[in-house]
């Protein structure tokens, strides 16, 4: 059984940061695509940060230069870390994998974490 977990959300004040892991058991990160997906209360859910499994990573414009993603392959976790951060960050943030990178992209991976909430105050 596949299980990705999320942690690392919480309350930040503008410009600060937080990190996100996204622990996986069932799955192996590194023969996977991996992607944080973040959704606000009135907006769409949108691809933010992705990693492929050879380590190419990619990011929307809105974060880039501010967040970071990354992979552990010895603990199979995937990080997100953001700094700057600005109110306009505030979502749940969601883990997402699957061995096809367009399933990332799409927004239809195989598996989903649970989601951790980020608020950010001004």
């Amino acid at each position: 059984q596949v299980q990705l977990v999320e942690s690392g959300g919480g309350w930040v004040q503008a410009g600060g940061s937080l990190r996100l892991s996204c622990a996986a058991t069932g799955i192996i990160f590194r023969s996977n695509a991996t992607g944080w997906h973040r959704q606000a209360p009135v907006n769409k859910r949108e691809l933010v940060a992705s990693i492929t499994s050879s380590g190419r990573t990619n990011y929307v414009d809105s974060v880039t230069g501010r967040f970071t993603i990354s992979r552990d392959n010895a603990k199979n976790t995937v990080y997100l870390q953001m700094n700057s951060l600005e109110p306009e960050d505030t979502a749940v943030y969601y883990c997402a994998a699957d061995t096809k990178f367009l399933g990332v992209l799409t927004g239809n991976p195989s598996y989903w974490g649970q989601g951790t909430q980020v608020t950010v105050s001004s």
